[in-house]
């Protein structure tokens, strides 16, 4: 009898099937990589948003309720996440149908290449222009700022590539000190100051609502914690999936949010990497800018790379690669063009988390069995999404990611109910 000497390649990224026993992250492990996901450059401009139209006692409560909405949001994800071990789209296969499912991978890929291009060009601009003194408008680039996003590209690109086990490593080197020089730097803006915290946030026109506020702060990463359970999966069972999660999204929105808010009152910056500037502390400012955005960009590239994966049938360091690619060429244009754009699409998504979430919970049983029924296409879902998308862009009322989810909510389950009379 001749013995195979062919070794099967093994998936340490479980892209189609279940996270193995074996496969699972240690506890600190996920709240690095939760952590890192949620370090995130544009959540700074948030904060600043904040600051501009709430007291410092406003803006505390608007972290409170946002935090706790989108905590809650985020947890069912990670709880769903950690137990089933499945990815978003292996749940979308359930929930949504075989080919349903393409709808939030496309999604999902789309927005996530989009904010990796326009994280790539928000590292390489601000260092072309305030590090290299270099003139850069809507309308130019220096060779050198294209040069900055390849090489950024490149690198997030490559790791990215890598998957979880790259993830986890990244993150265990930029979370501790983003947070620990991000914080130095806050405070020493503060110190710096001519006046506290609680009366420099008491300056100037003050018109945004708790509720539009705690909106913003929700709209600020309800879209990328969609992709939760790509990264719960890993985590050693339910309960570490849901707290891990919670806790990670809370400490780590808050910190951008605080970032961004003394940065804008304090420096007039967009963001921590300004205030360092000011600070002269420019290493320190550009190793922060990279790596803050590094983190965020590997998680969105990583999810990308499995969205299309699940459409187009080839392997997700494929994908992660075409991503990759398509993200850096253009992130200059995607960064000029296409935010406005990008925050349309934040609202499509939040509507395929709770179709996600309302689908495992009613069906938890089959899809630990893995007994789900195997469909093409569930026009109750697909449905949920699109009209939950229309109305979170169009209705004005209220907080726009919670009436798409409202909305997409009573369209499933009345699918559900109508299907379970059959």
């Amino acid at each position: 009898m001749t013995m195979s000497t062919t070794k099967s390649k093994v998936d340490f990224d479980y892209t189609a099937g279940k996270v193995a026993l074996g496969g699972r992250k240690s506890n600190l492990s996920m709240f690095m990589i939760m952590l890192g996901f949620t370090f995130f450059s544009a959540s700074m401009w948030v904060g600043q948003q904040l600051a501009a139209g709430l007291d410092f006692r406003g803006f505390i409560w608007a972290l409170l309720l946002g935090g706790l909405i989108l905590g809650a949001y985020t947890g069912a994800l990670g709880f769903i996440g950690a137990e089933s071990g499945l990815t978003l789209d292996m749940l979308a296969h359930r929930s949504f149908g075989v080919k349903g499912s393409w709808l939030p991978s496309a999604m999902i890929s789309f927005t996530q290449i989009g904010w990796f291009g326009v994280g790539l060009a928000m590292f390489a601009i601000p260092v072309a222009k305030e590090i290299m003194g270099l003139e850069v408008t809507p309308d130019h680039m220096p060779a050198v700022g294209y040069v900055l996003v390849a090489v950024a590209g490149l690198l997030m690109t490559a790791s990215a590539y890598f998957g979880i086990k790259s993830l986890t490593l990244i993150s265990y080197i930029a979370v501790p000190l983003v947070a620990i020089l991000g914080t130095v730097a806050m405070i020493l803006a503060i110190k710096r100051g001519d006046a506290g915290l609680v009366e420099q946030f008491s300056r100037g026109t003050k018109d945004l609502s708790v509720i539009a506020g705690a909106g913003l702060v929700i709209g600020s990463f309800v879209s990328g914690g969609t992709a939760t359970p790509n990264f719960t999966r890993f985590a050693k069972n339910a309960k570490v999936g849901l707290w891990v999660t919670v806790i990670a999204f809370f400490i780590g929105n808050s910190l951008m949010f605080l970032f961004g808010a003394v940065s804008s009152i304090y420096a007039g910056g967009n963001d921590i990497f300004e205030v360092m500037l000011n600070l002269n502390l420019f290493y320190f400012a550009i190793l922060v800018l990279g790596l803050n955005i590094w983190t965020t960009n590997d998680n969105a590239l990583y999810s990308a790379g499995l969205g299309l994966s699940n459409i187009f049938g080839l392997s997700k360091k494929t994908m992660v690669l075409v991503s990759g690619i398509i993200g850096t060429v253009a992130a200059v244009w995607l960064y000029w063009n296409f935010c406005d754009w990008l925050n349309v699409l934040n609202c499509t998504l939040p509507p395929v988390g709770i179709i996600l979430i309302l689908s495992y919970f009613c069906n938890r049983k089959k899809y630990l069995d893995d007994a789900m029924p195997v469909i093409g296409v569930n026009w109750w879902a697909v449905g949920g999404v699109v009209l939950g998308a229309v109305v979170a862009n169009l209705v004005k009322w209220g907080i726009p990611s919670l009436n798409g989810m409202a909305v997409a909510a009573v369209c499933f389950l009345a699918g559900e109910m109508l299907r379970k009379k059959k």
